[in-house]
């Protein structure tokens, strides 16, 4: 996903925050639909960019009523065990791919934008958010740095699992996380998920030198 519209969904999400708050606070469940409705009424579809991606999940409703509050206990573990359901781990027990590959993914940020092909792999745009080697000069601090992921882990099939769930669906592991859930969203693919798990996890790779 490129900058641009990294922003532009940023900005829809805080408005959508600000009116759900302003429903519940008036204590008025219509108040936040037709703030819904007149968001969706302010943007046209085009391509693979359709207007059900205004629709909110459970947890996408559970956020946007923070309003900047942290989210209670109870409410975070129902959600990340909801979450969790819905992980699809591969069925041969194999978490890594090709890092290589992974990389590639994580410099990647097309797929998803009304001007992308569909057909086409979509990215990670990993970079955008987190640090991952030192060879990047410029990468995003809005995410923790992941240099040294697997070094300073271990690389244990336990924390393989916990890489690919986590970029599978991340708020199974950190309710109302900001991070994309990959695989939940079918942005990226099982093969994917591995390969991105193992510039994470193998020791060969550059997160880990």
């Amino acid at each position: 996903m490129k900058k641009s519209n990294i922003v532009t969904i940023s900005l829809v999400a805080a408005a959508l925050a600000g009116c759900a708050a302003v429903g519940d606070l008036d204590g008025r469940a219509e108040t936040r639909a037709k703030a819904l409705a007149m968001m969706k009424a302010s943007f046209k579809e085009r391509g693979q960019a359709k207007l059900d991606r205004f629709d909110q999940d459970e947890v996408h409703t559970a956020c946007s009523l923070l309003d900047g509050k942290t989210l209670d206990k109870e409410t975070a573990a129902r959600l990340e065990k909801s979450q969790l359901a819905t992980v699809k781990y591969p069925a041969d027990g194999n978490y890594l791919g090709d890092w290589k590959a992974g990389e590639k993914i994580a410099q990647s940020g097309q797929g998803g934008q009304y001007s992308d092909n569909p057909k086409n792999p979509a990215g990670g745009n990993c970079y955008a958010c987190h640090e991952l080697t030192k060879a990047e000069v410029s990468y995003g601090t809005i995410g923790p740095s992941l240099y040294n992921f697997g070094k300073v882990r271990g690389f244990t099939p336990a924390m393989q699992k916990y890489a690919y769930g986590k970029l599978y669906n991340s708020n199974a592991f950190s309710a109302c996380s900001s991070m994309p859930r990959f695989g939940h969203n079918k942005v990226l693919t099982e093969q994917q998920i591995r390969d991105v798990t193992a510039l994470l996890m193998d020791p060969s790779s550059p997160v880990n030198k």
